[in-house]
């Protein structure tokens, strides 16, 4: 307000000198009385060289003039109040010493300006118990209202900890902190079930297919112990490391596919997967034959990815596995190794045989699930999950569908989807 007030008054300083400039004193003395003649703030006073006023609000400049130029000045006047009293008022001001000798002041009232001060304060000291209170009380609310929410959080999290799993944090749909953290907990709470029930199913699985083999083991084991002489003892540790090569064979499966899903086996490279196609349908296609099963291969030349190679040729050689396993005899397989058309590499198996429901698909590549039309084949439930875990590990894709049968013998084709290595 006071930085205005100074701009204001420099600026009918200026428009005074204006005036003076061009039509001397007579045209400032004329600005000088019209300007006192309208209410205002500001106030004026025009004396000539001997000091008599000419015009202006008060009888002489309330101050010394200065010999030249300008100076600032802080004076009282007395003036009327709307009630008739008397009443001392301060002003602030400009005299200045013109050319001719003569001297003008142009002063504004400091009251006005006070009055507005002292209306904020006042204003200011009205509203400060108000929004104390409205502060506390909405401090209060919301502290509140977020101790509640902190608590369900608690309480979510004390079940989990008694183990109930089940538990989630409550999200009431206000989009704040409190709902993003829950949604965060709720999502790692989901994941954590999940792993819980894969682990708890992992270790099913492994007992179930575990269990028969080393029965059989212990039986022989202990018939052979009975029998004593009459056992033929090479043929009986013949079949005894059978059994033993069938356990570890599980064991070390399990342990490829950690080590693949940790990404600690990779080895990348540009790896040339038509001549890894031809050399594997080379080695398949007469122990396809020797199963009663027709095998054919379609490879395009040239077609190369960014991988490890023994896990590419691993994860091949478990989707032909895979396919002489489950397809009957007379049926049919096929190994393609292809661009398709989303530029990708495709390496994909077909056959003939029973084919896995589409309801089962995405449970059929997890860790030793085997569906119960393959619980009279040999095998961990691990082939499936490692070409998976092979394609994911690759940035590809695994994916299951149905073969080139008809119902209720589909057929299945499992496509391993790789992108192209860069040129």
């Amino acid at each position: 307000m006071r930085s205005q007030s100074v701009k204001e008054l420099d600026g009918e300083v200026q428009a005074l000198a204006a005036a003076f400039n061009t039509g001397g004193m007579s045209r400032l003395n004329q600005s000088v009385v019209e300007r006192s003649s309208v209410p205002g703030p500001y106030f004026y006073v025009l004396q000539d060289a001997d000091g008599q006023t000419i015009s202006g609000d008060f009888p002489s400049i309330p101050d010394e003039v200065p010999d030249e130029e300008s100076v600032e000045t802080n004076f009282n006047y007395q003036t009327l109040n709307r009630n008739g009293e008397i009443e001392v008022r301060s002003a602030n001001g400009i005299i200045i010493r013109l050319p001719n000798g003569a001297a003008l002041m142009v002063a504004y009232d400091l009251g006005q300006r006070r009055q507005i001060v002292d209306r904020i304060i006042q204003t200011m000291w009205t509203a400060l118990p108000i929004g104390l209170a409205l502060s506390l009380i909405g401090g209060l609310i919301i502290s509140r209202w977020a101790a509640r929410r902190a608590e369900q959080l608690t309480r979510t999290t004390d079940g989990i900890i008694s183990g109930d799993l089940s538990r989630r944090a409550p999200v009431i749909g206000s989009g704040d902190e409190f709902d993003r953290l829950s949604e965060r907990l709720n999502a790692m709470l989901d994941k954590l079930e999940h792993l819980m029930m894969t682990t708890r199913h992992a270790g099913d699985a492994i007992a179930h297919d575990l269990r028969s083999p080393l029965t059989r083991l212990r039986n022989r084991l202990e018939n052979d112990l009975r029998d004593g002489e009459k056992v033929d003892r090479e043929e009986s540790l013949e079949r005894t490391i059978a059994e033993v090569d069938a356990v570890l064979a599980t064991f070390n499966a399990i342990l490829s596919l950690s080590r693949i899903q940790a990404g600690d086996a990779a080895k990348f490279k540009q790896v040339d997967i038509s001549t890894l196609g031809e050399e594997l349908a080379e080695l398949y296609q007469p122990a396809a034959e020797d199963e009663g099963l027709s095998f054919d291969s379609e490879i395009e030349d040239g077609l190369t990815v960014d991988g490890d190679p023994s896990l590419l040729g691993q994860a091949m050689a478990n989707l032909l596995d895979n396919a002489m396993k489950y397809t009957p005899k007379g049926g049919a397989m096929t190994l393609r190794v292809r661009t398709n058309s989303h530029d990708q590499a495709e390496i994909s198996v077909t056959d003939t045989g029973p084919g896995i429901p589409e309801a089962d698909r995405e449970r059929a590549v997890k860790r030793f699930v085997r569906l119960e039309a393959s619980r009279t084949q040999p095998g961990n439930g691990l082939g499936l999950a490692m070409v998976d875990a092979i394609a994911r590990l690759h940035h590809g894709q695994f994916e299951l569908s149905d073969g080139p049968g008809k119902l209720p013998a589909t057929g299945l084709r499992a496509a391993l989807l790789l992108p192209k290595a860069q040129e």
